[in-house]
């Protein structure tokens, strides 16, 4: 299966999605209105790799900041991998944020209780986010 790429902006978050390296990752800010036409590719690319992902495959969202409009679709991603989860996939997610922001935190724990997904809470500190 093809990997995913979307390079990141400063309005929308870097995707990167290798299955033949077991690499997942959402990182940046989400801050548009275009959404759907952002999203629904990811979304797509996810249903369709259904039972190609490795034992155990972690996705890593290291988010800044993402608008309301924004969050749904996030959510509909994680809604999407505890799908494949429940089918049969290895998922897990790592939800990264800043000591300093206690709301990215905040919002990943509602993720969390929302989602039947293992989550694993990363606390960067300001030295790891300047490497």
């Amino acid at each position: 299966m093809e990997k995913l790429y979307i390079k990141g902006t400063d309005s929308t978050p870097e995707i990167h999605f290798d299955i033949t390296q077991n690499y997942f990752l959402v990182k940046g800010k989400s801050v548009f209105s275009e959404v759907d036409e952002f999203y629904s590719p990811i979304i797509n690319w996810l249903k369709n790799a259904e039972g190609k992902f490795p034992k155990k495959s972690v996705f890593v969202f290291d988010l800044e900041y993402f608008n309301i409009i924004s969050s749904k679709r996030i959510l509909f991603i994680l809604y999407t991998l505890n799908e494949l989860r429940a089918k049969g996939d290895d998922i897990h997610v790592t939800w990264s944020f800043s000591l300093e922001d206690d709301d990215m935190k905040e919002v990943g724990e509602d993720y969390a209780y929302m989602v039947n997904l293992p989550f694993n809470f990363v606390c960067k500190t300001i030295e790891s986010e300047i490497q």
